[in-house]
């Protein structure tokens, strides 16, 4: 495997980490919003929320770029959210979501979580 390839498999589980860990905070704080039945469950909605966010969330933003325009960036929030609800959708009972406005919220706060820890845990440990 080339050292290209690694790091970018790196990034995608730290990701996956980074995302479960987030989901089952969000699941114990915010327990009338999000349901996850255990930590099997959150690490399965954290790689298919990853895949989705992978593959099919370039294609989201791509058509609806001229709402992100109008909006400011701020409808990116709603395609996060889109890709959360498709998540529980995916996984049924074991993540569930209590509505579209919980996965606005949950999308919100994840991708502040993601910016805190990006930008002050993970790139100060980075060896450039």
């Amino acid at each position: 495997m080339t050292q290209l390839f690694k790091n970018w498999l790196a990034k995608i589980l730290l990701n996956v980490i980074i995302n479960m860990v987030i989901l089952m905070t969000l699941a114990g704080y915010l327990h009338t919003m999000v349901h996850i039945s255990g930590v099997g469950a959150a690490l399965a909605a954290s790689l298919i929320l990853s895949f989705l966010n992978l593959f099919i969330r370039p294609v989201l933003l791509l058509l609806a770029l001229p709402a992100t325009i109008l909006t400011l960036g701020f409808f990116i929030f709603v395609v996060n959210a889109l890709m959360l609800e498709l998540t529980a959708m995916i996984m049924g009972s074991a993540f569930e979501l209590d509505g579209f406005g919980s996965a606005l919220i949950v999308a919100i706060i994840m991708a502040f979580c993601q910016l805190i820890i990006q930008n002050f845990m993970i790139k100060p440990m980075r060896r450039d």
